[in-house]
């Protein structure tokens, strides 16, 4: 059984619509630190300008969009794809989060966001 997608068209086989790295919701990791906690997000061929990370009520919310158009032209045929899809993410900050020092950096394709902890939360741990 194969996908309508992926059958072949004028004796012609198709590229699969639903590739391993179009995925809407990306892959995540949050990991606890002594000093802060950082979120790394998987974003492959998505524009850091499409991605949108926002601090309201303690509620950080991460999105982005990925768009990707192809286009093939040959002899005796035309290719034409569109891929569009968004996700998004909410995480309500833990106690001893330092709101005003978050950082978030983006680079090849991976977002990472920094949440440092207070001293106080710091202190706390033992």
């Amino acid at each position: 059984f194969r996908l309508p997608s992926t059958r072949s068209l004028f004796g012609r086989e198709l590229p699969a619509l639903r590739n391993a790295d179009w995925l809407v919701a990306p892959a995540m990791d949050l990991v606890e630190k002594d000093k802060e906690y950082e979120i790394t997000v998987e974003l492959p061929r998505i524009d850091e300008k499409n991605v949108e990370i926002k601090l309201a009520n303690r509620i950080l919310t991460l999105k982005g969009e990925k768009k990707e158009e192809k286009e093939e032209k040959d002899n005796d045929y035309y290719l034409s794809e569109r891929r569009y899809g968004s996700f998004q993410r909410s995480f309500q900050l833990p106690e001893g989060v330092d709101a005003d020092k978050i950082d978030a950096t983006f680079a090849k394709g991976v977002l990472t966001v920094k949440l440092p902890k207070t001293a106080e939360a710091q202190k706390a741990e033992k």
